[in-house]
């Protein structure tokens, strides 16, 4: 994916979980391919914050992506 994950393009297959300005969470409904692997994705975190950290369970997979002017991080369960 060359031109960014764009989640305006996707927003009827995705609920929005949160959104506090720098990030927001979705949960994937359809089917929409991870920006980083290709595969579906269970949740997509959109971040424009500089540091994150996380609670990752030991089951689920995720993948990274970073654009310009932000991060995105994507759980496979």
């Amino acid at each position: 994916m060359t031109t960014g994950f764009d989640v305006h393009e996707v927003r009827h297959r995705v609920k929005l979980l949160r959104d506090d300005g720098d990030t927001m969470l979705v949960e994937n409904r359809d089917g929409v391919e991870c920006p980083a692997c290709g595969d579906s994705f269970s949740q997509l975190l959109i971040s424009e914050r500089t540091a994150h950290s996380f609670d990752v369970d030991a089951d689920v997979r995720f993948c990274v992506r970073r654009e310009d002017e932000r991060l995105l991080v994507a759980t496979h369960e």
